[in-house]
This record gives structure tokens, sequence and C-alpha cells, in this order.
């Protein structure tokens, strides 16, 4: 597997449209990041204010500029609009792995198949052009919503990391870890994600 940072990953179908994030997207992504009180509650950043959410952003490029993170913005076509965030990290080309996570989407696009059409753009590019072996998924153990969703897309639970991260409001979250195979994608996700056999 192969990963270079430096490349122009642009994910797109007639739904979803994934494009590396920027500095300047933070005006358009400000509706999304503040329409839900609680769209951060298990997360470790808030972005609920511009300054929040620049510097949400600033973390998000410095990581990627370190080789630790790529930043994607999700674009709803139905809408033109800015619908949110995701990523791919924790990038092991040695070991034919990598993470997808760091994801939000505004409160208007939940449950509307935009997450699912996002996670279709990533997992497909991840196991057929990567060639990723292993795609990682983990979450707050209390995120029950995120879960069913993980869960929904027919990643396996893999168990418990207690502790594993502090949130933004101190508390010591124990992190929940899923993963997909590449046999996995191929055998049964590929085609309930593209047929729309999930609820995301």
């Amino acid at each position: 597997m192969t990963f270079d940072f430096a490349d122009n990953i642009c994910l797109e179908n007639n739904r979803s449209l994934l494009r590396p994030l920027q500095h300047t997207d933070a005006e358009g992504l400000l509706a999304a990041a503040c329409s839900d009180p609680d769209l951060m509650r298990y997360s470790t950043a808030l972005i609920n204010s511009p300054q929040l959410l620049a510097q949400y952003i600033r973390t998000a490029l410095d990581e990627k500029a370190q080789g630790i993170r790529y930043p994607f913005l999700v674009i709803d076509k139905t809408s033109g609009r800015y619908a949110g965030c995701t990523s791919y990290a924790s990038i092991v080309p040695a070991d034919e792995r990598l993470e997808i996570g760091w994801t939000w989407l505004g409160l208007p696009y939940h449950r509307t198949g935009l997450n699912r059409n996002n996670k279709f753009l990533m997992l497909e590019y991840a196991f057929e052009t990567l060639g990723a072996d292993r795609v990682e998924l983990r979450t707050d153990e209390r995120n029950t919503r995120s879960r069913n969703a993980i869960m929904g897309i027919g990643a396996t639970y893999e168990g418990c990391l207690r502790h594993y991260k502090i949130a933004f409001d101190g508390f010591r979250r124990n992190t929940v870890y899923y993963s997909i195979l590449r046999e996995e994608w191929a055998s049964s996700v590929r085609g309930r994600l593209a047929a729309g056999d999930v609820s995301v």
C-alpha cells in the first residue's frame, strides 16, 4: 500500500464530494459546525464558534503536514453546501492499514444518506486504489449513534481501549475499535453500501 500526503485526493459520486480541507473552508463550514450544540459531545475538540472551527482546521492541516492525518471537506452535492469533515489517519503503508475517522456532519445532513456515500467513497479508495488490507474505525464508547452507524456499514467490533483519550471536557473516554478487511469489503460491505442497504 502506498499513500502520498502531497496527493490531491478528490472522491466523488452523485451525492458526495470529498476534497482536501483548506484554511479557507472555515466560513463555509461554520453553519454546519454550529447546527447542533451536541454535535461534538464525544469529541476531543469543539468547533461551534468561528475561533474554535478555525483552530480545528489549523490542527487538521498541521497534522496533514506532519503526515499524521489527511482531512477532507465534505460537500453535499444536492445542496452544494459544506456539510462537515472526515479524515484518513493512522496510515501504515507497510502493514496495509489505515483509519477512517474524525468524521462529523452538521445536523441537517444526519440520516440523509450523505455519510453512507462518504464511507463508500473512502472505503472504495482505501481498498481498491490504495491497496489497503484493513480499515479501522473507532469512536467513544458512549457514542451510540456512531457505533450503530459503524456496525451498520458491516464493520467488526474488536474491543475497547479504556481511558484511551481525554475529551474536550476532561472526561477520560473509552474508545471502541472496529475494522473492515479487504475480503469483507469485496464479499459483502461494498455491495451493501452501494445498494444503500445500511442506515448510516
